[in-house]
């Protein structure tokens, strides 16, 4: 016993150790990098943007974390952008290269970098790029540029948008598990892949409007940045005419094939370098840290951007969930802080917990009695992402956001054919009528189904009211742009869901606009965990993203896709305003 005690010690003692040891370490780095010399920007350099990491709208306070880069995940798209703007200034910086591969970053989000980009050449300084393979979301980002590059052997995938949907209904007759489903009545194509086999003709042509107009928007400014007619680049789209570098040279895609030796050696020359001199060149991570300390925006008013992205949660919340803790403590902060003369909320979601998104719009109603609240939309502010938009004095998308999606719906597992042929029975024992709620064991019964319906339909009303409300329309005038719908942000502010057409920027300048302020700076919420913390939190087991990454390797991504999606329908609790079906645009 003393033995196995003083192991137990033993073991203690060393992983206590271990523990102080690593803080210890990084405290250590981070003195070091603080002492460190700042960046120095040699004149006559190019900053290159490499985007290989996840790219979220706002990773959360990370230009005060001193390990900011050692444990980050994703890349702030706040931070790209406020990057882009100060190398725009630095008179060191004369271009940008872009050197990218597989660009992860939602349609909206490389809109709002390709225009960031499109303003850093409007004070003469050049941008190139040079990729072994463009991708059709890496080619509008590189149609900006004034000279595009590819590999002798690679190619450039521009064939026009596709979405596909996953549907579940024969595994689920197969498993004998079974997703119920409870809808407002009229909300078609709701939850389609747990009732049919395949796409209504009703959602295909819902799909089909909504890729569209995104791909209008894509190819509009790839016509402007190219100088090909949009009819012209459906007919490359069509023909695959830049499947090869020669393909793509002859029909305007590109302006040149190289190695990326040759390409370097064009930078050289845009630079007037000599050819034995080394190229200049900064990295965006580093100059990301350089560009943070630069305050773009100052004055003693301030303008709070309140980030709220991921899907919609009952709960906290954190960096890729919205919960209406973190967010309402947020705009409640904001909304009491004095100084703050207008909120801007950044939404990018496709909805979740309905309650929730009650719960936050009526946060922002608060707040509105106080000062403006501006809504920017990302790449999705759909179903519950609207919801939480709809109340808002001013509503901007970008034209590539997906919106709307007003509807709801409910998702109830059942396993009782499941559990019919593996052997197991349930029985319950209540003491009222219905005090046996449900049973994921039982067939769902017609009362239980009713009650759980009417739950729905006031849902339903609600969020109708709710949108009625914020827009100045009548429930009537929504209903008719509701039923789940989706648009692109060109069609939501045609049909009067969103204000207008616009970036984050755009949106921060209207709210200072309604609260009568020309000077401000912008501060930011929420704060998330440091690098740092969230490391030391995740020592005492593998993280969420560590598992997911591990499982996706192991069994494939078609499969984890799959897996995903029926695990999320699964643990939906509650009625759901989110759209009802995952879009995969590619």
């Amino acid at each position: 016993m003393i033995f196995l005690r003083n192991l137990l010690a033993a073991i203690l003692g060393c992983l206590v150790a271990f523990g102080i040891i690593f803080v210890m370490f990084f405290i250590f780095v981070s003195l070091l990098s603080a002492s460190e010399d700042p960046l120095v920007i040699k004149d006559n350099s190019v900053l290159e943007l490499q985007l290989q990491r996840p790219i979220s709208d706002y990773v959360g306070g990370a230009g005060e974390d001193p390990f900011a880069g050692f444990f980050e995940q994703s890349q702030g798209l706040d931070e790209i952008l406020n990057a882009i703007a100060v190398a725009k200034d630095d008179e060191d910086i004369k271009g940008i290269s872009i050197n990218n591969n597989f660009l992860l970053a939602g349609l909206a989000q490389t809109q709002a970098i390709r225009d960031a980009l499109e303003d850093f050449k409007s004070d003469g300084k050049f941008i190139y790029t040079y990729a072994d393979f463009y991708l059709q979301k890496d080619y509008y980002l590189a149609s900006v540029a004034d000279s595009i590059f590819i590999n002798p052997v690679g190619g450039i995938d521009f064939r026009g948008l596709s979405s596909e949907v996953l549907f579940y209904k024969d595994l689920q007759e197969k498993t004998g598990i079974k997703m119920e489903v409870i809808r407002h009545g009229k909300y078609k194509s709701a939850v389609e892949p747990f009732l049919a086999n395949e796409m209504s003709e009703a959602n295909r042509t819902q799909i089909k409007e909504l890729i569209s107009s995104l791909w209008n928007s894509m190819v509009g400014e790839i016509s402007d940045g190219r100088n090909i007619s949009e009819a012209n680049l459906n007919i490359i789209a069509d023909t695959l005419g830049g499947r090869t570098p020669e393909m793509a040279v002859s029909n305007g895609l590109i302006d040149g094939i190289a190695f990326f030796d040759q390409y370097e050696q064009k930078l050289k020359n845009a630079l007037n370098v000599e050819d034995d001199k080394k190229l200049n060149v900064v990295s965006l991570e580093d100059y990301i840290s350089k560009s943070n300390s630069k305050i773009k925006k100052s004055g003693d008013n301030r303008v709070a951007i309140i980030f709220a992205q991921g899907e919609i949660i009952y709960g906290e919340g954190g960096p890729d969930m919205i919960g209406q803790g973190i967010i309402n403590e947020a705009i409640a902060k904001a909304s009491n802080d004095d100084k703050i003369k207008a909120i801007v909320l950044r939404v990018d979601s496709p909805g979740g917990s309905a309650l929730t998104s009650d719960i936050i719009w009526r946060e922002i109603e608060l707040a509105k009695k106080k000062k403006p609240v501006v809504v920017s939309m990302g790449n999705v502010a759909a179903s519950g992402g609207y919801y939480i938009a709809a109340g808002a004095n001013k509503i901007f998308a970008e034209p590539t956001t997906v919106t709307g999606s007003i509807g709801v719906f409910g998702t109830i597992p059942n396993i009782t054919e499941f559990a019919k042929d593996i052997g197991v029975n349930a029985e319950q024992v209540g003491t009222n009528e219905n005090s046996i709620e449900y049973s994921l064991f039982e067939p769902m019964s017609d009362t239980f189904r009713t009650v759980v319906q009417q739950g729905i339909e006031d849902t339903y009303d609600t969020f109708l009211q709710r949108v009625a409300q914020g827009r100045n329309m009548t429930v009537a005038e929504v209903n008719e742009l509701a039923q789940g719908r989706v648009w692109s942000g060109v069609d939501a502010q045609r049909n009067g869901l969103v204000d207008e057409l616009g970036n984050l920027d755009d949106a921060i300048q209207e709210a200072a606009k309604l609260a009568d302020i020309e000077e401000y700076g912008i501060r930011k919420f929420p704060k998330y965990k440091s690098g740092l913390e969230q490391i030391l939190e995740d020592m005492s087991g593998a993280s969420t993203q560590t598992k997911e990454r591990f499982i996706e390797e192991e069994i494939g991504v078609e499969a984890y896709t799959i897996l995903k999606q029926v695990k999320s329908a699964m643990e939906q609790k509650g009625v759901q305003a989110r759209m009802p079906f995952v879009l995969d645009i590619k």
